[in-house]
């Protein structure tokens, strides 16, 4: 499992131009709005440094499920599919590959929040570990997004996955400013939890973390991946037919 980890990194890190953008935009994005100065609770260091952190995590997604999806296309799962490895194996050296990749953008997000002038506490370093842990759920959808379409297909899916962070989550604006609706619609989905619980831990204020975010959050990324795993499984066995 370790060396299928391996494997994988090292085809992640194969495409250099996709990794700077990964973590280039969201970097990006954390520097121009601070330079606007904007009024809001929302656009607080704070407060935004959480979101940019999500915001990466979607594009995390994006690559896993082109890097399924190419795995799929070629000859690897065919060969694969002859080794004593489980399902879930592949699944956690999916995952195990990611680490590395999450927690070097994750700091050079912080860095970038410090020099801005986030105040450095031992939080930081709570929320990088804790973000390691909401990353599961990005990764799981990733791969269940790469197990099921093409890789044209992860393009699409993957910017959907993208817009639904930015606009459910709160990272730009509170989701009581736009409607009952789609207040109820941002509570359904996890991506709200997932920033309340990040933003939780960096500013030490654990009473934004609701129990209704945890079981959320917990409830998704646990079904996120045992359906993951089920049909990256039943597509192993499809595709080699």
């Amino acid at each position: 499992m370790l060396n299928f980890a391996k494997r994988n990194f090292k085809e992640l890190i194969r495409d250099p131009l996709s990794l700077v953008f990964q973590i280039a935009l969201p970097i990006f994005l954390l520097f121009i709005f601070q330079q606007f100065n904007i009024p809001a609770e929302n656009y607080k260091l704070e407060n935004f440094t959480p979101g940019i952190i999500l915001f990466g995590f979607s594009f995390v997604s994006l690559f896993t499920a082109t890097l399924i999806s190419k795995d799929r296309s070629s000859s690897l799962l065919i060969r694969l599919g002859t080794s004593p490895m489980k399902s879930s194996d592949y699944i956690l050296g999916y995952i195990i590959s990611l680490i590395p990749i999450i927690i070097i953008q994750d700091i050079l997000f912080f860095v970038v929040a410090c020099l801005l002038g986030l105040n450095f506490s031992i939080n930081i370093i709570f929320t990088i570990l804790i973000s390691m842990i909401v990353s599961i759920l990005f990764i799981a959808l990733g791969i269940l997004i790469g197990s099921l379409v093409s890789e044209r297909g992860t393009g699409g899916i993957g910017s959907i996955v993208v817009q639904l962070v930015c606009f459910t989550s709160g990272m730009y604006f509170p989701k009581e400013s736009v409607g009952k609706v789609f207040a109820k619609i941002c509570e359904i989905l996890p991506f709200e939890s997932c920033l309340n619980i990040i933003k939780g831990i960096l500013n030490n204020n654990l009473d934004i973390i609701s129990t209704r975010n945890i079981i959320v959050f917990l409830l998704y990324t646990i079904v996120v991946l045992i359906i993951s795993i089920i049909v990256f499984k039943k597509k192993m066995i499809s595709d080699n037919k």
